[in-house]
Parts: C-alpha cells; sequence; structure tokens
C-alpha cells in the first residue's frame, strides 16, 4: 500500500468522523451529566468499540459476521433499544428540568465508558463501513503493519474529535449548566438519540 492510497482512505476515514451521529451524541449526554470525566470516558468507550470492529475487519473476521444475518440482526436490535433507552433518559431529564449540577463519583468514569461502547459496539453501519472501504484498499501482499494502520485510523480520528468535544463542553459548562439551556440540550440529544436508533432499526 502507497502512502497516496492511504492519504486517500484517511480522507474518507475524516469525512465519516466528522458526521455527528450516536457517538457524538452519547459523548456529548455524558459530558453535560458528568463533565469532562465523563465526556472523556464515553469517548474512550467509543473508539474502543470502534478499534475492535476495524481489528476484526481487518483479520477477515467482520465477513463472517456480516454473513451472519442472525448474529447482525441480534446486534442490530440490542443496539436499537439502548439508543431508544438513552434516548427515553434524555428527554425524561429534559421533561423534569430537574439539575443539581455536574455528578461527581467514582462510577462516572465507567458509565461513561459503558454507555459510549455500547452505543458503538452494536451499531452496524460501523462494522459495514468498514467491509465497504477496506477492500478498495487492500492488496494480496498488504503487510500486516498497513492493515493495522487503516483498522486504527478511523478510532485514532475519532478519539481526538470526541475529546475536543468533551472538552469543549466543560470549558463551557458553566453557561451549559444553566437549567434552561440542560433542558434544550437534553430534548436535542432524546431526539437524536431516538432518530438514530430509528434509523439503524429501519436499515
Amino acid at each position: 500500500m502507497e502512502w497516496s492510497a492511504y492519504l486517500s482512505f484517511l480522507a474518507i476515514a475524516a469525512a465519516v468522523v466528522l458526521t455527528p451521529g450516536a457517538d457524538v451524541a452519547v459523548v456529548l449526554k455524558n459530558s453535560l451529566m458528568s463533565g469532562r470525566r465523563g465526556g472523556v470516558a464515553a469517548a474512550l468507550g467509543v473508539t474502543t468499540a470502534v478499534g475492535i470492529q476495524g481489528v476484526l475487519t481487518a483479520a477477515g473476521l467482520g465477513v463472517l459476521i456480516a454473513q451472519s444475518q442472525p448474529l447482525l440482526q441480534t446486534i442490530r436490535w440490542i443496539g436499537v433499544a439502548y439508543l431508544a433507552w438513552l434516548a427515553l433518559q434524555a428527554l425524561r431529564s429534559a421533561w423534569r428540568g430537574e439539575y443539581s449540577g455536574l455528578v461527581d463519583t467514582s462510577g462516572v468514569a465507567a458509565r461513561g465508558y459503558r454507555q459510549g461502547f455500547l452505543t458503538n459496539i452494536t451499531n452496524p453501519a460501523v462494522l459495514m463501513f468498514y467491509l465497504a472501504l477496506f477492500p478498495q484498499f487492500m492488496t494480496a501482499d498488504m503487510s500486516v503493519w498497513w492493515l493495522g494502520a487503516m483498522a486504527m485510523t478511523l478510532p485514532a480520528l475519532g478519539i481526538v474529535q470526541l475529546v475536543t468535544l468533551a472538552l469543549v463542553i466543560d470549558g463551557a459548562s458553566r453557561w451549559l449548566q444553566r437549567r434552561r439551556v440542560r433542558r434544550v440540550l437534553d430534548s436535542v440529544t432524546g431526539v437524536a438519540l431516538g432518530g438514530l436508533g430509528l434509523r439503524v432499526a429501519l436499515q
């Protein structure tokens, strides 16, 4: 694989990362609820899941998963249910409008990581992206290093974007924690997560 080909792959991956999705919504949700710690943990969870899917695709296991319709459908519906649950949480929070400031407990990081990981590991769109894109750049003599670079490109770009988002939200926390602003953001996040769940359900 030549550098010119990798740069083309990088450009496509960057365009995908910049497209808002469930990953952005779950990092936004955790950043608002738990500050920098929760947002960064959610970002790490997201990129861990994306990295696992990239490695599976590079190893050829992604094709087996995609060809197993019962398994793929099970993963898809788990993802739909989880997105719906997160959406209901956000909408319920917006409806009640009861905010007591940022949560700062020992469980914040674990909860954020778990939500970020589950949101993306159950999203078949990530796996399908890899399966659609990888064959266009893979060759019979491609080294394991190039395969690894391709598999880790998307999570590397994603962690930069999502951690930056978490830090920006944390920096503006004083304004964002106003009750009216929180209710609007929770409403938008809930609708976005619900819409994403519906889109996955209809795929």
